[in-house]
């Protein structure tokens, strides 16, 4: 139960971090919580854990936060800053693994104790943030341009730009999800666990996707708010 408890509080803590973000420090909050959620993820990816029933890697709230991030952008600033979130996500993927992977050409002294933990997390390391960097890439930048489908969608639709927000969110993030949990799940661990393994890990975390993109609704609704707060003042 200690899991359970666990990634509901990370769920909580995260996306309260995130609107916190966003109404001390604007969009540049943001785009620090991108970076920050892409390279801490992908450290936690490599843990497996049980939860709810199901074998699960960690990472996937931190993971599913990015996507909260570029929905509220886009919501509230516009695509470019969405995409520019994207942009920033993957240089810092990409600044992390050169750097973490320099760290292991280093002799340590003899009074080193961590050089051996290192190698042991992030000898692993570069297919995750690989198939991380890429799979961030192509879902994130499709998560941007299908939130703006749908919401041109509603508009013409219904005549207003500020209705069905929860639609334009939910529909664009729980498309984009599949094809992220898919290619990612694939492209990380293909060969590092059996294929029943692999099915479980896409499944796992595709239905905490679900559950994170539904509750990250009233996230979006509330930095809506803090953005108009700002405007009208």
């Amino acid at each position: 139960m200690i899991n359970e408890l666990l990634l509901i509080g990370s769920v909580i803590f995260i996306f309260a971090m995130v609107l916190a973000a966003y109404k001390f420090f604007g969009k540049t909050g943001l785009y620090c919580m991108s970076a920050i959620a892409t390279i801490l993820a992908n450290i936690e990816v490599l843990i497996l854990i049980n939860a709810f029933g199901m074998e699960q890697t960690l990472g996937n709230v931190l993971f599913a936060s990015t996507f909260l991030v570029t929905d509220i952008l886009s919501e509230c600033e516009g695509k470019k800053a969405a995409n520019r979130a994207v942009w920033i996500g993957m240089f810092t993927s990409a600044f992390f693994l050169l750097l973490s992977q320099s760290w292991m050409l280093y002799k340590p002294s003899e009074s080193d104790w961590a050089m051996g933990s290192i190698k042991d997390i992030f000898s692993n390391t570069p297919r995750m943030l690989l198939a991380s960097f890429a799979v961030y890439a192509i879902s994130q930048l499709f998560d941007v341009w299908l939130y703006h489908k749908w919401w041109a969608f509603t508009e013409k639709k219904f005549g207003s730009k500020r209705k069905f927000l929860w639609l334009r969110n939910n529909g664009s993030t729980l498309i984009s999800q599949i094809l992220n949990t898919l290619l990612f799940t694939f492209f990380a661990f293909y060969g590092t666990y059996d294929m029943k393994t692999l099915i479980s890990i896409f499944a796992s975390s595709y239905v905490i996707y679900i559950f994170t993109s539904l509750l990250d609704t009233p996230a979006v609704y509330l930095a809506r708010k803090i953005s108009d707060k700002r405007k009208n003042n």
